[in-house]
């Protein structure tokens, strides 16, 4: 007499394998933490926030006190960067700095997506002559050279920070919108959304319930990496005297400060160009590893 056949349910299949039992969230993270370039540049990316928010706490010096008594100082247990050329001390604008920098890339950022990922989902399902628009406007954008394009929007707008951030941002959009059009084309062609439009879902609900949630870590991934690209159209912008404003401490008009400086005070340039360099480096790792992570063909 043969013997029953025992039912196979989902539990049974995942207490056989445990690799079905995980939630997507534990892979993820899993594999982000196997990546150690991008832990690096986690680490990287923490110290700087860490230190752009505990600024106002720390016992460091007024960043924009002046000390005439110790004009352009080289490092020492007083000042431990040095002083600048009308004896602030580096240490203190370098953490001041940072907040500057930081803010003016994720707010550029932010703006960008804001704006490029609502026309991206627009010009990507409805097509027509919505999309033939929104792409040629994106394409004539896309003609210009990013900074330039900030350089050219922050002197309209006028020198402050608020203005480079909002430069920076709508010179970053064309890319989040070229980014979102593609990936939503793809995920629009897929039989889960054609059988949300067969059975009559209003597209409202189609872009919030399907399309939105399957485009958001490629632009999350791309938000990453564009928030290392505009901390140096900010560091530019600044430099050229289009950014933050002195006497208020930014890496970008530190420089510029420091540049006619260079034989007497190395130290002035020396710090402010390895911390951008440093953040940028952080956010691109991160990206990177943010990239592979959440790659599904990579799960």
């Amino acid at each position: 007499m043969s013997r029953a056949a025992t039912p196979v349910t989902a539990d049974a299949i995942s207490a056989r394998d445990p690799v079905l039992d995980r939630k997507p969230e534990s892979r993820v993270w899993k594999k982000f933490r196997s990546h150690r370039s991008a832990m690096l540049g986690g680490v990287l990316v923490a110290f700087f926030v860490g230190m752009a928010i505990l600024a106002p706490v720390l016992p460091i010096p007024d960043p924009a006190a002046t000390d005439w008594g110790a004009v352009r100082q080289a490092p020492s247990a007083a000042h431990w960067l040095g002083t600048d050329e009308i004896g602030r001390d580096v240490l203190s604008r370098m953490i001041w700095g940072a907040q500057a920098s930081l803010l003016a890339g994720v707010v550029s950022v932010l703006i960008a997506v804001a704006l490029g990922v609502p026309f991206g989902i627009v010009a990507g399902y409805f097509g027509g002559w919505t999309d033939a628009v929104i792409s040629r406007c994106t394409e004539a954008l896309l003609a210009a050279p990013f900074l330039i394009l900030a350089i050219a929007l922050a002197a309209f707008l006028g020198p402050s920070l608020t203005n480079a951030m909002i430069a920076i941002g709508i010179s970053a959009t064309p890319l989040f919108i070229r980014l979102t059009r593609g990936q939503v084309l793809s995920v629009a062609a897929e039989d889960y959304v054609d059988g949300a439009r067969a059975i009559g879902l209003p597209t409202r609900k189609i872009l919030t319930r399907y399309i939105l949630p399957n485009i958001l870590p490629p632009v999350l991934v791309q938000a990453t990496l564009t928030i290392a690209t505009a901390i140096i159209a900010e560091a530019s912008l600044s430099f050229l005297g289009l950014g933050q404003q002195p006497p208020a401490p930014s890496w970008g008009s530190m420089l510029n400060t420091a540049k006619n400086f260079l034989n007497q005070a190395p130290w002035m340039a020396l710090w402010p160009g390895v911390a951008i360099f440093l953040v940028v480096l952080g956010f691109n790792l991160l990206g990177d590893g943010l990239r592979d992570a959440l790659d599904p063909r990579e799960q």
